[in-house]
């Protein structure tokens, strides 16, 4: 059994739900960023890690890619055009929406007061609503999911992605993403994360 080491409410949130897209079981350590848990088992104090036997995984997208790979799901085979393909996606999304996100977070409470530039929230909102619509338009293309017609780990770095943007209160998405975003939160898939309590201490 995996043990996910964070909290439903960070980027561990990805990972809970692709295991639960691949019907694996696993545990939920509570622990947040910099906690002494988090530092147990990554020493840079970041969520998430994954347990898996004597093996300690870290940064949700490896972790996710590793998933994926090992359990033959969610994921395009390595060494294929269709792999680089969606890798490409991957590393685009991690580029221009995570990467926008998390300096919002930086520049909003994570850094030090001194250090955060508020006014740099105005152009992290035009760069996000850009990238949506380019995604957006790439959905209309590609059909039910990002990379065709079966559900690969990019979907589900973009929907919580753009789950994170609605929660920090960025511009509304476009239509084309609220609908797509809308029908993968509805899957059990991603219910049951939601609501998988942590293991108790």
């Amino acid at each position: 059994m995996y043990t996910v080491i964070g909290t439903v409410k960070s980027r561990a949130f990805r990972v809970m739900w692709m295991l639960e897209e691949l019907g694996q079981p696993y545990t939920l350590t509570d622990a947040g960023p910099q906690s002494e848990t988090a530092r147990q088992h990554n020493p840079l104090g970041k969520i998430p890690a994954l347990v898996d036997g004597e093996d300690v995984l870290t940064d949700s997208v490896a972790i996710m890619t590793y998933l994926a790979d090992k359990h033959g799901a969610l994921t395009a085979p390595a060494g294929t055009p269709a792999r680089a393909r969606q890798d490409a996606m991957t590393l685009w999304l991690i580029d221009e929406l995570d990467a926008t996100l998390w300096t919002h977070t930086k520049h909003s409470f994570a850094l030090p007061e001194k250090l955060r530039v508020p006014g740099i929230t105005p152009t992290l909102h035009k760069e996000f609503t850009r990238s949506a619509e380019r995604y957006a338009g790439w959905l209309e293309d590609a059909g039910d999911f990002i990379m065709g017609d079966e559900i690969t780990l990019p979907d589900l770095l973009a929907v919580h992605c753009f789950g994170w943007a609605f929660g920090a209160q960025f511009p509304a998405l476009p239509d084309p993403i609220k609908a797509y975003s809308k029908r993968l939160r509805a899957r059990p898939a991603f219910r049951a994360a939601q609501q998988h309590q942590p293991a108790e201490a």
